[in-house]
């Protein structure tokens, strides 16, 4: 046995989770909401109306109800 434990995961990752499964949010996306949830009152992308997949309003509704989740909710204005 080795005395190497592995290090915890990020304190958002099972509210990131619990959010995606609500929100039917696919778990290969996760990876595009975790920088929005390192900087929650950072600047946020917007809808670009391209049709992306995921779409940015997307993310942001899962990472918001992650910090939801966390109790600690975005205190900044979103993007328009």
């Amino acid at each position: 046995m080795s005395d190497v434990t592995s290090p915890a995961p990020p304190p958002f990752e099972a509210a990131l989770v619990r959010a995606s499964e609500e929100l039917g949010f696919p778990s290969y996306y996760q990876s595009c909401v975790r920088p929005l949830l390192r900087n929650p009152e950072g600047r946020w992308p917007r809808c670009c109306g391209g049709g992306c997949e995921p779409c940015a309003q997307t993310l942001i509704q899962v990472a918001l109800r992650t910090l939801e989740l966390m109790g600690t909710p975005r205190q900044a204005p979103l993007p328009d």
